[in-house]
């Protein structure tokens, strides 16, 4: 089963270069199957990793950022896949 995990957070004004660099850098105790990492207007950062693992396995997750570079608290979702469709 593969299972996605998704963590995104908001910079504080104008630290969202900042925010996705403190992204990038966070290391992982274990590899993902796949790793991506999104930006998006508003100083938004994603990053979705895929694990080959139940829904419900502990999996290891990105921490929260020091409080001076987010807005917010950080959201986070798991999804499990219910398979990938091809393009039509």
């Amino acid at each position: 089963m593969t299972v996605a995990l998704m963590w995104e957070a908001r910079a504080a004004q104008g630290r969202g270069e900042e925010l996705l660099a403190w992204a990038r850098a966070q290391a992982l105790p274990c590899a993902p199957v796949r790793h991506e990492v999104f930006a998006a207007p508003q100083d938004r950062v994603l990053v979705i990793t895929w694990w080959d693992a139940a829904y419900d396995a502990e999996l290891p997750e990105l921490p929260e950022p020091d409080g001076e570079l987010v807005t917010r608290a950080v959201h986070r979702w798991r999804f499990e896949s219910r398979g990938v469709e091809p393009p039509a």
